[in-house]
């Protein structure tokens, strides 16, 4: 199971983005969330992990960064 941190800084960057619209913080979150799909995880949370991480790399591909 990956360590609370790595949870915090996905959701972190998920909320940066929701919050400002920023790409970077899309696309660093896509990566975490790649990354934790690395980890020994239950197959259903692996699969929202992933379709979470394609939904934000083609968001992060389209908004400006507001900050």
């Amino acid at each position: 199971m990956p360590n609370p941190q790595l949870w915090a800084a996905v959701l972190s960057q998920v909320l940066i983005h929701a919050e400002t619209g920023c790409r970077h913080s899309a696309l660093h979150a896509a990566r975490l969330l790649d990354h934790l799909c690395e980890q020994e995880i239950d197959p259903q949370t692996r699969q929202l992990c992933e379709r979470a991480s394609q939904r934000l790399d083609l968001s992060g591909m389209r908004h400006a960064c507001a900050a």
